[in-house]
């Protein structure tokens, strides 16, 4: 199908979708056209294998959730160990 009739055809689709779907099709849409998340999608697998070290601290955290299953860490507390605060996240 040519580009023009591909896009009018685009179009008249969406003009048959409920409200909602027409937000998620605009999600998509622009998750599609972010050079990041394409970026990241286009990605290589990442086939490292895994170091002692990164399979000490996987065991270690998860054994620490086994131990506290209803305990959260607060968002904010995350990020005060980077020094960051909810104030200013695009830092």
């Amino acid at each position: 199908m040519p580009h023009d009739q591909t896009k009018e055809k685009a179009h008249e689709l969406i003009e048959r979708m409920a409200p909602s779907q027409v937000s998620a099709v605009v999600g998509l849409l622009e998750t599609m056209l972010d050079p990041v998340c394409r970026a990241i999608a286009n990605a290589p697998i990442d086939d490292e294998p895994e170091s002692e070290s990164e399979r000490q601290a996987v065991a270690a955290s998860k054994a620490w959730m086994a131990q506290h299953p209803n305990e959260a860490i607060a968002h904010e507390d995350i990020l005060a160990e980077f020094g960051l605060s909810a104030k200013d996240p695009k830092r």
